[in-house]
């Protein structure tokens, strides 16, 4: 009995061990989609070679660890449909290649959902509800159970006892560093999922609606599509095909959040959108000082 139970342990390692040295999964398990739900179109193009010969169009600016490297992935352009990178960018590690933490996604997601929401749902006491200011019954000799009041929570009617009295803030906030990590899951996750896309820019050559749902249908980036840029003003064209689409949505870099990463299937990011997240987000890795220093007495107080 012994003997069989070491050597099923045994081939289980070996096959993991086979597997990460043959590179059969590189995913978690947890970031593994269910095969009916895996397009095989999407798995024609493998990530970029050592030996590209495709020009780098954006470096790694920041300093990367010394145990980790830059991750490398293809940058394309939306001035045609055929889908051919046009070059290579460089991303930090500490930003979308992060471990996944689906407890963190979880939390974020929360708090995005409750920090403003409030509940106006309102309920009257027996001192609220109209009637019932003289008592059904005498105290004593009807048989009856005594009552004073037919506004009471005993009666059809009466007032309710316990029960929401709105409005009611349900606001909390998060660590910072709990939703930078968040955002940081985020995008990982994306970028292992092969949903994370980067573009040279968003000018595309016509206005047309058309032509940006069937780019998008040829390069299979699913059923929802996030583009986020950090230009303060977006290309026209892009503008006018994106109006009337419900499921391509234009958000500034300043405004990404969890939950629009998650609400859509695949993300697109131009090379000055990288530059800006990665700047903001590695700053809180560095930074000892809280953002908002307490001092007492605060200067506003009277």
């Amino acid at each position: 009995m012994f003997r069989c139970s070491v050597v099923v342990c045994g081939r289980g390692v070996v096959k993991r061990l086979a597997s990460s040295f043959s590179g059969e999964s590189a995913l978690p398990p947890n970031l593994l989609l269910p095969t009916n739900l895996v397009d095989p179109s999407r798995l024609k193009r493998p990530p970029p070679p050592a030996d590209c010969s495709l020009p780098v169009l954006r470096k790694c600016d920041a300093v990367v660890p010394a145990h980790l490297s830059p991750v490398h992935t293809w940058v394309e352009t939306l001035e045609s449909r055929d889908g051919e990178p046009v070059g290579l960018a460089q991303l930090h590690p500490d930003v979308f290649a992060v471990p996944p933490r689906l407890d963190i996604l979880h939390s974020v997601e929360t708090w995005q959902r409750n920090f403003k929401r409030i509940s106006h749902a309102n309920t009257k006491i027996r001192s609220e509800v109209r009637g019932g200011g003289r008592k059904p019954w005498k105290q004593k000799g009807s048989g009856r159970a005594r009552q004073g009041s037919i506004r009471s929570p005993l009666w059809r009617g009466g007032g309710v006892a316990h029960g929401p009295r709105g409005p009611n803030s349900y606001y909390y906030m998060l660590p910072m560093k709990v939703r930078v990590l968040g955002l940081k899951v985020a995008l990982s996750s994306k970028m292992a999922q092969d949903y994370l896309h980067i573009v040279d820019s968003l000018n595309i050559p016509t206005p047309d609606s058309r032509y940006l749902l069937e780019l998008i249908r040829q390069r299979h980036w699913g059923e929802s599509v996030l583009i986020v840029d950090v230009a303060e003003e977006i290309p026209e064209n892009m503008l006018e095909a994106t109006a009337d689409l419900k499921t391509v949505n234009i958000i500034p870099a300043i405004g990404l959040n969890v939950h629009s990463l998650l609400k859509h299937e695949t993300v697109v990011l131009t090379l000055d959108t990288i530059k800006f997240l990665e700047d903001k987000l590695l700053w809180h890795n560095e930074r000892y000082t809280p953002l908002y220093p307490f001092k007492l007495p605060y200067s506003d107080l009277p």
